[in-house]
C-alpha cells in the first residue's frame, strides 16, 4: 500500500513540477477531449435522430477518418508559420465552434436539402470545425512540449499531457450519461454539445492566456511532397507484415465503429436499472459502457505491458488485434442483457493493453533504420487506407447489420492471421 501511494505522489509530484506551458496544455487537452469524448461516440445516434441513414452514417465516418488524417500535417505547418499560440487558440475557438455547429443541426433536421436534410448536412460542416484542435492542433501540442521540457524529460512531458487526455476518456462518457439520463436523447444531446462548447471555451482562454508565447519559434517554407514519398520507400522491411495486419484490422474496425452506438440504443435498445442511479436509458447506458470500456483499459495497460517483457510483444499485440476482430461479431449477436454488454465493452478495452507493445514494434525497426519520420510513414499509409472503412460499412450495413458486423470480424481476423504467420522478423525487438 506504501509503495502504491509513493507512486501516486511521484507521479503527482513529477506532474506538477512540470514547465508551466505543458500543464497549461494539459488543462486545455482534459477540456477539449472532455468534450470529444462526451460527443464523438455519440455523432452516429445524432445523425439517425436527425434522419440519415446507415449509408449517410458510414460517409461520416469516412469523413472523420479523411479529417484526420490530413489534418495534422498542414496543422503542424500553421503551428510553424504562426506560433503555436496563435495556432492553439485558432484551433480551439474552431473546434469550440463546430460545437455549436452540430447544437444548430437539430432545428435544420425538418429542411430539405437534396436528397437529405440541412441538419445532416450542418453535421459534417461542424465536424470540420470541431476536429480542428484534436487534428490540426496535433502538431502544435508537440511543438510546446517540445519548447518547453529539457530533452532529458521529454517522455515525463509527453506522459502527463496523455495522462490527462486518457482521464477524460473515462470522464467524458459519463458526464455524457449523467445529462442523458435526466433528457430524452434529441434535448439531452443538444444540452451534451452546449457543455461540449463550454468547456472548448474554457479549453481555449486558458491556453490563450496562460500559454508564454515568448519561446515559439517560426519557419517559413513546408517540407515537399517527395519527402513523404521518400519516407514511404524507405519503410523497414519488417513493419510491413506489420503495416499490413495492422491496416486490416483497422479497416474491419473502422467499418463498424460508427455504428456501435447504433446497435446498443437502437439494435439491441439495451438498458439498466442501477442501484442508487436508477433506470438508464439505452443512450445513457452507452456512455456508462464506454466508461467500463476505458477503465478496463487503464487498470490492464501496464500488467500487459509487463507480460509482453516476458512473453514478448508479438503475442500481446494479436491480443489487442485479436480483440479489435471478435468485438464485432460478439456485439451483434449479443442478447439485450445489460451484464452481458457491459462485459463485451469490458472486454473491448483490451484492445488499448496492446498500445504500448504495438508501438515498440514499430518504433524498434524505425530506430535501427531511418528515424522518426518512418513512424509518421506507417502511420500515413494505415490511416490513409482506412479512410473508406466506414463507408464500406455503412453500405454494408444498410442491407444487414449482422453481414457488416460478420464481414468486419472476417477482416480482422485475416488481419490478425497474417500477422501471426508473417512475424519471424519481430522478435528481433521482443
Amino acid at each position: 500500500m506504501a509503495d502504491a501511494e509513493t507512486g501516486v505522489r511521484g507521479t503527482l509530484r513529477q506532474f506538477l513540477a512540470l514547465d508551466g506551458d505543458v500543464l497549461v496544455l494539459s488543462v486545455a487537452m482534459f477540456a477539449f477531449s472532455l468534450g470529444f469524448q462526451m460527443t464523438g461516440r455519440y455523432m452516429p445516434r445524432y445523425l439517425s435522430v436527425l434522419g440519415a441513414g446507415s449509408l449517410a452514417i458510414g460517409l461520416y465516418g469516412s469523413f472523420g477518418n479523411l479529417i484526420s488524417a490530413v489534418y495534422p500535417y498542414p496543422g503542424g505547418a500553421v503551428s510553424d508559420r504562426i506560433g503555436s499560440r496563435a495556432a492553439l487558440t485558432a484551433f480551439g475557438l474552431a473546434s469550440t465552434l463546430g460545437f455549436v455547429v452540430w447544437y444548430a443541426a437539430g432545428p435544420l433536421a425538418d429542411v430539405p436539402l437534396g436528397p437529405t436534410s440541412a441538419g445532416v448536412v450542418v453535421v459534417f460542416v461542424g465536424l470540420v470545425l470541431s476536429q480542428a484542435w484534436k487534428s490540426f492542433g496535433l502538431g502544435a501540442t508537440f511543438a510546446v512540449v517540445k519548447q518547453s521540457v529539457e530533452p532529458g524529460k521529454l517522455a515525463t512531458g509527453f506522459a502527463s499531457t496523455e495522462t490527462v487526455r486518457r482521464l477524460a476518456f473515462l470522464l467524458g462518457p459519463l458526464l455524457a450519461a449523467a445529462i442523458l439520463a435526466r433528457f430524452a436523447f434529441d434535448v439531452g444531446f443538444r444540452y451534451v454539445l452546449l457543455v461540449a462548447a463550454a468547456f472548448g471555451a474554457v479549453g481555449t482562454l486558458a491556453q490563450h492566456v496562460l500559454y508564454d508565447a515568448s519561446a515559439d519559434s517560426f519557419g517559413k517554407s513546408l517540407a515537399g511532397l517527395e519527402s513523404v514519398v521518400d519516407d514511404l520507400r524507405s519503410l523497414p522491411a519488417p513493419l510491413r507484415p506489420l503495416l499490413v495486419g495492422d491496416t486490416l484490422v483497422r479497416f474491419a474496425n473502422g467499418m463498424v465503429y460508427v455504428f456501435f452506438v447504433i446497435v446498443v440504443t437502437e439494435f439491441l435498445a439495451v438498458s439498466v436499472t442501477l442501484p442508487v442511479v436508477g433506470r438508464l436509458s439505452p443512450d445513457a447506458f452507452f456512455g456508462v459502457l464506454l466508461a467500463v470500456e476505458m477503465a478496463i483499459a487503464l487498470v490492464t495497460m501496464v500488467p500487459v505491458a509487463k507480460l509482453a517483457e516476458r512473453v514478448g510483444l508479438k503475442p500481446v499485440v494479436a491480443l489487442g488485434f485479436s480483440v479489435y476482430a471478435v468485438f464485432p461479431v460478439l456485439l451483434i449477436a449479443a442478447p439485450a442483457d445489460p451484464l452481458v454488454v457491459a462485459l463485451l465493452f469490458a472486454l473491448s478495452g483490451l484492445r488499448f493493453a496492446g498500445l504500448p507493445a504495438h508501438k515498440a514494434l514499430i518504433v524498434g525497426p524505425a530506430e535501427a533504420n531511418t528515424g522518426g519520420r518512418v513512424v509518421g510513414s506507417y502511420y500515413l499509409v494505415r490511416n490513409a487506407i482506412t479512410i473508406p472503412s466506414a463507408a464500406v460499412g455503412g453500405w454494408l450495413y444498410g442491407g444487414s447489420p449482422a453481414v457488416a458486423f460478420g464481414v468486419a470480424t472476417a477482416v480482422g481476423l485475416l488481419g490478425t492471421g497474417y500477422f501471426l504467420l508473417a512475424g519471424e522478423e519481430f522478435e528481433a525487438y521482443a
